[in-house]
């Protein structure tokens, strides 16, 4: 749905900006929030709800410190419509957020500003209308954060002058921004903390609460007198404020012995005395010049912020800005996100790689990765799955701390054993699903796509992570296009793509009366009418929801029309054994399957590139113990050639867990050899540097004995020429 937004809101990129911040005098105006498709084909808006897109923008919005931050986050995320361009900007400042965070001596949390109220101040100024305090407030503490923010970079370049080129372009957009430090000393000097107008702020407001106060303490005493004079129902009665007005309330309806207008009858009464009648008037009178006085200040702080709306405006755009990146740059932080390098496919050998600024502590450097691969995305984690088991985990670690607190709390009370031992035991229980959650992390999958690739087709068993396999490389594209870190380790390298297609889950179009195979069949069609060539299409399941031997024929057609004619990539996951032999008649096809164990008969989420996935439904079935005489007679109905395929599918599947293998081991005496390189160097530096401090001792201690020799011989010739008197 659209939702209104006051003065500001974030649009999209425009001229290589990564957000737009427009502005409407006297209008509310709406923008797409994360749940607006209506700006989005149809195809592509369903193609981003089956990837949990809306899902990872909120995730991420949820970093900003602002509500205007987070709706302008949610937005610019959506859209996805960012030029190669403005992916490659929205990366470094991204990047340049990251810097600053471990620079340590920036803070780019918005927390304690109130864009809101900002925003409203601006409103009103732009009317001619007095700010209240509480704006003026906010305003104060917009300018204190981008004055602070200001003072910070010019320390860093002070210290480095290469921080500005590293901060890039964080450093412009703080640098072009202007702070009137007299708006900062008139709103401190007329505004308290707690957001009221001081009395300094002016003599009349000063005069105007000075008789609110002595007329105050007058009726105050009036009303003490009033109260003790009544020897009946003294007890009963109180002076309370009613509509600004001092009058005594009494929990009965019995006379008084003062004169006063009955303002309110029944369970008891609330009687303004007569003689404070005159004084209320004056308090009313009092009142009204302390509001008029204290408009005067805060009109004079508007007329004096009116001179600088435009570089207060730009103000509020640039931290709106930052509360954006604040947002991508600590979800990164947090999921432990890699700077992608991204690249438009017909430049994959050219220059325009995106290369994070190089920090000097080497936290964001990101060495580029073989050229061979397009796509090259080791140890990827789902980023919702993720994001999912940390919030399990940290609930699971804040119940065992709950129960221990509770039985340390019983234990104190020194309440029975039997109570006690309950607590110990559910303490226990709860500590095994922690246990379970940290032995069992989500399984990170590597993507290693060669250029010449054009579809991977990916088999493997179901609940065998296929699915989550297509999510997680369309999300990591999505991501390094809107400027996020994608979660995988170092080195990543993701193509630029305009546009991210799928079609995944078992979804039915009820409105239009099709069948789960024919909502398919259409999905797939109005993408491959609306995919380009940088287009990245996901198939879950491809060919099936009908005859498999139809299904598997259709199925080896639209990939084929898809490696000839249509995306860049397409990546497809399938139970038909037809499409795994798509690689061996085109080149532009590549396999790949989920790894099974089958010694403990499940999944284990890994990816095995370059090896079809066989049938493991009879083998399990063995194992499970289903009669021998039906497991045969599958055997021979499933066919000798395709056991003998499968044989050869097994022989490769072995043939490559040894590689691994031998890869993993050959890495791993490859790490221990740099480190004794390392120490060899260290070595001969601590030898060389021991030898040359022994030679400057050795040229010391001779110089030291050649000076007494001379002196030594000095005196004795003086001696020996010295003539006797």
């Amino acid at each position: 749905m659209s939702m209104p937004v006051p003065l500001f809101a974030a649009v999209g990129t425009i001229h290589g900006c990564p957000i737009n911040v427009i502005r409407r005098r006297n209008a509310y105006f709406k923008v797409s929030s994360s749940m607006d498709h209506h700006n989005l084909s149809k195809v592509k808006s369903n193609s981003l709800r089956v990837l949990e897109w809306d899902k990872l923008c909120h995730s991420v919005a949820s970093f900003a410190r602002t509500s205007l931050g987070r709706q302008a986050t949610k937005a610019q995320l959506w859209s996805l419509d960012q030029t190669f361009q403005e992916s490659l900007r929205l990366l470094q400042e991204t990047n340049a957020a990251i810097l600053m965070h471990n620079h340590d001596s920036f803070n780019l949390d918005l927390t304690s500003v109130d864009l809101a109220l900002v925003e409203s101040a601006i409103k009103h100024a732009r009317r001619g209308l007095p700010l209240d305090a509480n704006e003026a407030m906010a305003l104060l503490s917009l300018l204190q954060f981008v004055e602070a923010l200001q003072l910070s970079l010019k320390a860093a370049i002070k210290q480095d002058s290469d921080w500005y080129k590293q901060f890039m372009p964080l450093s412009e957009m703080i640098t072009q921004l202007v702070v009137n430090r007299s708006i900062i000393k008139l709103i401190q000097q007329v505004i308290d903390e707690d957001g009221s107008v001081k009395d300094s702020a002016s003599s009349a407001l000063k005069k105007a609460r000075d008789q609110v106060r002595t007329l105050e303490r007058k009726l105050h005493q009036l009303m003490d007198k009033l109260i003790r004079n009544e020897t009946k129902e003294a007890a009963l009665m109180v002076a309370s404020s009613v509509g600004g007005r001092w009058c005594i309330s009494s929990g009965t309806d019995q006379p008084t012995g003062f004169k006063g207008l009955l303002l309110s009858s029944g369970s008891g009464s609330i009687i303004e005395p007569l003689a404070a009648v005159p004084l209320n008037d004056e308090l009313q009178q009092a009142r009204a010049l302390v509001a008029k006085a204290e408009a005067d200040v805060l009109l004079m702080v508007t007329e004096k912020i009116q001179m600088d709306l435009d570089d207060i405006e730009k103000s509020l755009r640039t931290a709106i800005q930052l509360d954006m990146i604040y947002a991508r740059a600590t979800y990164s932080l947090s999921y432990g996100g890699t700077y992608p390098n991204i690249f438009l496919p017909e430049d994959i050998d050219g220059p325009l790689m995106a290369e994070p600024y190089r920090s000097k502590d080497k936290t964001s450097q990101a060495s580029n990765p073989k050229k061979e691969w397009i796509f090259y995305l080791p140890k990827a984690y789902h980023p919702l799955l993720l994001q999912q088991h940390r919030e399990k985990l940290s609930t699971a670690r804040k119940n065992v701390r709950s129960a221990a607190a509770e039985i340390r709390r019983r234990k104190m009370q020194a309440e029975n054993m039997a109570v006690k031992g309950e607590a110990e035991i559910d303490l226990s229980s709860l500590q095994k699903q922690v246990r379970a959650l940290e032995e069992a992390p989500p399984v990170p999958v590597d993507f290693f796509i060669s250029q010449k690739t054009r579809v991977l087709v990916i088999t493997g068993p179901n609940t065998g992570g296929k699915t989550i396999c297509l999510k997680t490389i369309g999300l990591a594209a999505m991501m390094a296009k809107s400027g996020l870190h994608v979660l995988s380790s170092e080195s990543a390298k993701v193509p630029w793509f305009d546009c991210v297609f799928a079609d995944i889950g078992d979804e039915q179009s009820l409105s239009q009366s099709l069948s789960t195979f024919s909502g398919h069949l259409k999905q797939i069609s109005e993408i491959q009418s609306q995919s380009t060539r940088r287009s990245l299409v996901l198939l879950d399941e491809v060919g099936a929801g009908t005859n498999p031997l139809e299904g598997a024929a259709l199925g080896m057609s639209l990939l084929e029309s898809f490696a000839r004619s249509g995306a860049l990539l397409t990546i497809a996951t399938t139970h038909h054994g037809e499409l795994k032999t798509l690689k061996y008649s085109n080149d532009a096809f590549e396999n790949a399957c989920m790894e099974f164990d089958e010694e403990n008969f499940k999944p284990t989420y890994k990816i095995l590139w370059g090896v079809p996935g066989r049938s493991n439904a009879i083998n399990i079935a063995e194992r499970l113990g289903v009669p021998s005489s039906i497991v045969d007679n599958a055997r021979e109905l499933y066919g000798a050639a395709s056991a003998e395929i499968d044989e050869v599918i097994m022989d490769m599947e072995t043939y490559k867990q040894k590689f691994q293998e031998l890869i993993k081991e050959s890495r791993h005496y490859l790490t221990m050899s740099r480190g004794l390189h390392e120490k060899l160097l260290v070595s001969r530096r601590k030898l060389q540097d021991l030898g040359t401090q022994q030679r400057y001792k050795k040229m010391r201690e001779l110089s030291e004995a050649a000076a007494v020799a001379r002196s030594t011989l000095h005196k004795k010739l003086k001696m020996s020429c010295r003539v006797p008197i």
